[in-house]
């Protein structure tokens, strides 16, 4: 298949041109510049139209919080223990959540589902396509471990007169539950070097859950709003020598300086609310955009439900009226959310090699009053 007579934005070093792409497989097998020696039947002619990798919504929790349905459909958070590494957010997802056809229908491809925020670690985030009737078959990659710090953990356990009912003891129970992992992979590492002479250590649900983080193999995402708790994170993934991304960051703009030096990724949202809680007191409109001038890694979410998902692509337009510069807004959701997440290599970029999920606009996606002509995720449309 050929998507001909295209202005291509590839979110590649070529920031937009006038050519052809050519799927295959439900892959990116070719782009190039100009129009193709020649078309068949069944070819798409995009009419001149704009081009986009299908976007991506770093951080959502959509499915695994139902729309319309209160303690039912509501499975995002386990407060029954403040540290559940061992849970999995591919086990509360219900893909059929008609959500899931309002994100395609708005040009969102992939998304990253989280467990809440109000354990100290909720357990293991999912990357997933949007299209789909089992989240088995939609999953991309657990590719992040969900940690939160601030007001959350605090406010759920203090109303139970249990740990943690300070940011002191919501760092020492994720430190203790790494360092526990650590070792407990140490021993691990021990039996297999040395079977005769080691003894294998009993299995450890939380331990075992936690060693693809530790191996690098997944990021530590941190819910933080406030710049201090922020700097907890930081601090924390440096003890471990985890790669470490801040979900929110909603003060992030208070130090930005900082998290530029220290080479921080920050997942920005929800844009479009209001102060709802005392530790988004510092919640500004040019938040992404004065993170993204000292250098610090920038993505855009909805934190559906949170904001709907349908509003990614004005959450974008809204940090672009922040400061944030145009191009910028585009890669927070794609190109750069792509890489944040650790999956650069399989969307994010309209490139060869890479899933052939695209989306056709025929004006600015940023535009409020636009929609996408038609989605396509992994060479099929979707929507149209």
């Amino acid at each position: 298949m050929i998507i001909y007579n295209a202005e291509i934005y590839s979110m590649t070093e070529d920031v937009h041109f006038y050519g052809y792409v050519v799927v295959e497989n439900g892959r990116i097998q070719a782009v190039e510049q100009g129009r193709p020696d020649e078309v068949a039947e069944g070819d798409i002619d995009a009419q001149g139209g704009r081009l986009y990798p299908g976007f991506i919504d770093a951080h959502t929790h959509l499915g695994i919080i139902e729309d319309g349905i209160d303690f039912e459909g509501d499975d995002c958070n386990e407060m029954t223990d403040p540290f559940t590494p061992q849970l999995r957010a591919l086990d509360g997802v219900n893909a059929f959540d008609k959500c899931f056809a309002e994100a395609r229908k708005h040009g969102i491809t992939s998304v990253m589902v989280s467990p809440g925020s109000a354990n100290a670690c909720g357990g293991e985030m999912l990357l997933m396509k949007t299209a789909g009737r089992c989240a088995d078959e939609m999953a991309v990659k657990a590719c992040g471990m969900k940690f939160a710090l601030g007001e959350n953990p605090k406010s759920v356990y203090s109303d139970r007169d249990e740990t943690p009912v300070t940011r002191m003891a919501t760092a020492a129970l994720i430190r203790e539950g790494l360092q526990k992992a650590k070792l407990y992979a140490e021993r691990l590492q021990r039996f297999e070097e040395h079977p005769d002479e080691e003894e294998l250590p009993e299995f450890d649900a939380k331990c075992e859950a936690l060693l693809p983080l530790l191996n690098g193999d997944q990021k530590a995402h941190f819910h933080c709003h406030r710049a201090d708790d922020m700097c907890t994170a930081v601090r924390i993934c440096k003890e471990f020598g985890l790669d470490c991304v801040i979900v929110h960051g909603t003060g992030g703009h208070v130090a930005a300086d900082l998290f530029g030096e220290w080479g921080v990724s920050v997942i920005c949202g929800p844009i479009i609310c209001d102060r709802c809680k005392p530790e988004m007191r510092e919640m500004t409109l040019n938040n992404a955009a004065k993170l993204h001038e000292k250098g610090v890694k920038v993505a855009i979410c909805t934190d559906h439900p949170e904001v709907p998902i349908q509003y990614l692509a004005l959450s974008a337009g809204l940090a672009v009226k922040g400061g944030l510069p145009r191009e910028a807004a585009l890669r927070a959701i794609t190109a750069e959310a792509a890489d944040i997440l650790g999956v650069g290599d399989r969307i994010g970029r309209i490139e060869a090699g890479l899933d052939a999920d695209l989306v056709l606009f025929a004006d600015d996606p940023l535009n409020v009053m636009n929609d996408p002509v038609w989605v396509m995720i992994g060479g099929k449309i979707v929507e149209q």
